[in-house]
């Protein structure tokens, strides 16, 4: 590899972690606020607000880039993917008094808080919640592991599943998770067929419909719920619709609902794209962060 393809291959690295935080940060004050009314009181936004539910400040992300940096940060200090220690971390981020955390993660947390090995304590919660265990909790931090696997296809899979085993053990979950990772690689490649390579090999029918159907769908079928598949398909609509890291994340932010998550999927997804020297300086400016994300990216890269 020469240096120019380095140096792409680096802002793309960088472009997706501090992709996923700006998606997550710019999602954040719209939370749980549907697209009629954001388009009432903001009319498309497109700058770091801060305030919403979670009174964050301009730049400050969410659950969703914590627990991606817990990811990172123990890939980046042990050399390798280690669920048991990722599980401890997540453990240690609960009892920090996060400002948010969702009910599943919460859950499963719980159980491996009191001992339970870190395979166990998602497929337990999981059996107890049924369909209602079907959350974004893993797919929004799911990025780490594509960066982290992108020369290793077998591992990628592998990897991607039990990371959302943590704590989200439905198919569903982690499937999207092999879905989000087998994308990012081949854009760190530069490769354009998304929909397909993040397709390939999905052994979970209702991931691979609505891979298929975000290609065929206008934005007034753009489900963005908190449902895994609603934030996966929020995403890579936004993504193959747009053209730019800007109007990719504005887009999947304004469809409302879990707006921080289709933030931050739809930011990992452009990052992994357009690279982190297209992210506007406007946002990385207030960007909670910011230098520790693009160390960690740099590392992943190292790594890989």
């Amino acid at each position: 590899m020469d240096d120019i393809e380095f140096e792409k291959l680096r802002d793309r690295y960088r472009g997706c972690l501090l992709g996923l935080a700006a998606g997550d940060a710019l999602g954040a004050p719209v939370e749980f606020i549907n697209r009629d009314e954001i388009a009432l009181r903001y009319g498309v936004v497109r700058e770091m607000l801060g305030g919403g539910w979670l009174d964050t400040k301009p730049g400050e992300y969410t659950d969703d880039t914590q627990m991606a940096l817990a990811i990172a940060r123990s890939i980046a200090e042990l050399g390798r993917i280690d669920p048991a220690d990722i599980g401890a971390r997540f453990v240690q981020w609960m009892e920090s008094m996060p400002k948010d955390i969702g009910n599943t993660t919460l859950q499963s947390l719980g159980y491996l808080a009191a001992g339970m090995p870190w395979d166990e304590a998602g497929a337990r919660t999981a059996a107890r919640k049924g369909d209602s265990g079907a959350g974004n909790g893993s797919v929004m931090r799911a990025a780490p592991i594509g960066l982290a696997c992108r020369n290793d296809p077998a591992a990628l899979i592998r990897q991607s599943i039990d990371i959302s085993r943590i704590t989200h053990a439905d198919p569903r979950c982690t499937w999207s998770c092999v879905a989000l990772c087998q994308a990012i690689a081949v854009l760190l490649h530069g490769s354009e067929n998304v929909l397909a390579a993040a397709a390939e090999g999905i052994e979970e029918p209702e991931v691979r419909a609505t891979l298929e159907r975000t290609a065929t769908i206008g934005r007034a079928d753009v489900r963005s719920g908190g449902y895994v598949l609603h934030t996966l398909g929020a995403a890579f609509w936004a993504f193959v619709n747009h053209d730019s890291f800007e109007d990719v994340v504005v887009a999947a932010v304004n469809l409302g609902g879990d707006a921080d998550s289709s933030g931050a999927v739809s930011g990992a997804l452009a990052g992994a794209r357009y690279g982190a020297s297209a992210i506007p300086e406007r946002w990385l400016a207030v960007l909670q962060s910011r230098q520790e994300l693009t160390d960690l990216a740099d590392r992943l890269l190292e790594l890989a």
